[in-house]
Formats: structure tokens, sequence, C-alpha cells
């Protein structure tokens, strides 16, 4: 193991700058909260500069200045803001008391090599930032949809007595309205039929093209790959456009020809299309874990008097199956949240959750749309964690990681 760096103090000159660029981008938000972001964005930089340069020159005492920020942003927070504030105070004050010994201490370097350079080291640092500065972007949506769900209004924002954590200001009444009414419990239902038959036809077929591609002697491999995962690389509204015109000859034959039920023909035309979509997830995810498949186990299967068929479901299918699992979840995934696609080819009998969502955006906007989007995303992340989970287990069994 290498020698970790010794620490030792940083001088103002690289401390104070960096705690202020710090408070500037939080009082960014605290000045667009209060109309003036310019005015939050230089009193942020001031006030923790200034916090820094009291606690390291004067009162050359951490604990102390420990318990002093955080008791002193959590009184503020709750003088300006409630209980709320006050928690929201609370965190701030530990975050950049933290900050700041943690720069001028040097902590900074504790788990560094002790070779690294300065300049290796602002790097490692700033890739770190702009990676949890990417996630805070993506998940900031996500954790302002989740409490407006909760609301007891019916309104798109926080009221005051959500600022404030009063219990009246929070209510299930639109996850009542979900289960409830029957438009929306409906589309739930159409979703719950479209999206596991979509996702058992793109396992099935996205399995057997992984598959036959994985072999050497097929020609045309990288061509045919390409076509294959074509849906996930075109732009969703020309695949919807394409798969308008492609399902309204089939639907025509299907209902003039074989006579069967219109109702009956729109299911069957939008989960060929999600089917279409999934499919590509499928094939990626198989063929990464055939990368470690050891083909010596089939040719031994296959002198030992197995057939193709036993072969597979015997040998093949356990080894693949953590990767055959995520494709397929993947596969749900799309056809569940999928809505562009159902919207040139179904019909209003087809009407998925997405699809009733957007109307709902559309022509009444209902808060009922905010419980939704919460019990999708909670879907979302439960499913994504059964992949990665898989995905860890797939490598043990490669021998990729450390049981």
């Amino acid at each position: 193991m290498a020698a970790l760096t010794p620490i030792s103090r940083k001088p103002l000159s690289m401390v104070l700058p960096s705690v202020a660029l710090a408070g500037a981008f939080a009082g960014v938000f605290v000045g667009a909260g209060n109309g003036s972001v310019l005015l939050g964005l230089l009193g942020g930089a001031v006030l923790i500069a200034g916090l820094a340069w009291v606690y390291i020159t004067q009162l050359k005492n951490e604990k102390l200045a420990r318990w002093i920020n955080i008791l002193g942003f959590g009184i503020v927070g709750f003088l300006t803001s409630g209980l709320m504030g006050c928690i929201l105070g609370l965190l701030g004050g530990w975050f950049f008391i933290f900050f700041i010994y943690w720069l001028y201490e040097g902590r900074y370097r504790r788990k560094l090599l002790p070779y690294m350079t300065a300049q290796q080291v602002f790097y490692h640092f700033l890739f770190r930032v702009i990676c949890g500065a990417i996630f805070v972007f993506l998940i900031t949506p996500i954790l302002v949809v989740l409490p407006l769900s909760f609301n007891a209004q019916d309104f798109f924002t926080f009221t005051p007595e959500m600022l404030r954590l009063d219990p009246e200001g929070y209510s299930l009444k639109h996850y009542r309205d979900f289960f409830t009414n029957n438009e929306w419990q409906r589309s739930f239902k159409n979703s719950l039929i479209i999206a596991p038959i979509a996702t058992v036809i793109s396992v099935s077929l996205g399995t057997l093209a992984a598959i036959g591609l994985s072999q050497s002697h097929v020609p045309g491999r990288r061509a045919i790959m390409g076509i294959l995962i074509s849906p996930m690389i075109v732009p969703l509204i020309i695949s919807a456009t394409g798969m308008f015109f492609f399902y309204s000859d089939i639907g025509r034959f299907l209902e003039g020809t074989l006579g069967l039920n219109k109702n009956f023909v729109g299911y069957v035309k939008v989960v060929l299309a999600h089917a279409v979509l999934g499919i590509p997830f499928v094939i990626i995810t198989v063929t990464a874990t055939l990368v470690g498949f050891d083909r010596s186990l089939t040719r031994a299967a296959a002198n030992m008097g197995a057939g193709p068929v036993r072969t597979f479901f015997s040998i093949q299918m356990p080894l693949i199956l953590p990767g055959v699992i995520s494709g397929g979840l993947f596969a749900f995934i799309t056809s569940f949240d999928e809505v562009v696609v159902v919207l040139f080819v179904g019909s209003a009998s087809q009407k998925t959750l997405p699809w009733q969502m957007f109307t709902g955006l559309r022509e009444q906007i209902s808060p009922t749309i905010l419980a939704v989007a919460t019990i999708l995303v909670v879907l979302s992340i439960a499913l994504l964690t059964t992949v990665e989970l898989l995905r860890r287990r797939s490598e043990r069994l490669r021998g990729l990681s450390p049981a």
C-alpha cells in the first residue's frame, strides 16, 4: 500500500478564495430565492470568506468554530424561513465549517498519493466537482417533484405551509386521485398490459440476436448490429413516423383480411412498436455478457450429446441470465415511460400512463401528474438498482471482481 500524504496547513491565499467561491455558489441560490442573484453571489462570497478569516486567524479553535458556525446558520435560517430554513441552515453551516478546515488543515491530501503535484490534486478534485455538479443538475428536478406530489393544495409550487413543514400543508389527496380516477387507472392498466408483453418479445428476439451476432462466422456482423440498435440512435420522432406508416399497413391487413378486432389490433401495433424500441437494450446488455463467456462449455455439452436447445437452457442461459434480465428491465422501463411512439401508433383505447400525463399537461393541469411522476421515479430507481445488482453478480460470475 502506498504511503499516505502527510498533511500540513495551507496559506490563507489559497483557502480564502476557495471558500469564497463555494460561498458564491451557494449565494446564487439564496439570492435567486430573494430576487437578486448578484447580491446573493457577492454576499455569499464575502460572508464565507470573512467567517473563514475570523475562525482561522482570530478564534483559532476548530471545535468552537464548528459549533458557532452550525448553530449560527441554523438560527439565521429559522428566523428567516422557519423550520425548513433552520434545517437548511444547519446543513449549510456544517458543510462550510467542514470545507474551511478541510482546506486549511490540508486534509484534502490525506488519502492522496504523496507524489501528486498541486496541479494533479487540483484536476483530481475538479473532476469530482464537475461530476457532482452534473449529478445535482440531473437530480434536482426529481427532488423538486417528490415533495410537491404531497402538496395539500392544487398547486405546482411550494405553499407557505410546506415551507414551514406544517403537517396541514401535506396530503395524499393526489395519490388517492390517481388510484380512484378511472382515466388514470385505465391508462395505468394499459401500461401494465403493454410493457410486460413488449418486454418478453424484446428479451426473446434480442437475446437470440445477441447470441447469433456473437458467433465469429456470421457475415456482416457489424452492419447487422448497427441496424438492430438503430432505434436507440435514430431520433424518436423519425422512428415514430416510420412506425406509423408501417404499422398502419399491418393494421389494415389484420382488420380487413383477417377480421381481427380493431381494439386488439391497436394493442398489437403498440406492443410491437415498443418491442422494437426495447430490442437494442437487450442486444447490448446480452452482448456485453457474452464477452466473457467460455465457449468451450457449449462445445463440451455438444460432445456429451446435448442438443442446441438443451445446451442453451442448461449451460448458456444461466451464465448470461444477468445480462438478459438487465436488458429486460431496460426494455420494460423504455416501454413503460415511452409516449411519442404510442401517440403515433396507438389510439385512445391504448392510452398509456405517459400519454395520460402528456394529455393532462396540455389540456388539464392536474397535480395528480406529480404523484404519478413520483411513482414512476420510484419504480425506475427500483429497477435500475436491480440492474446494478445484477451487473455486479455478472462480474463476480465471470471473475472480473472479487466475490
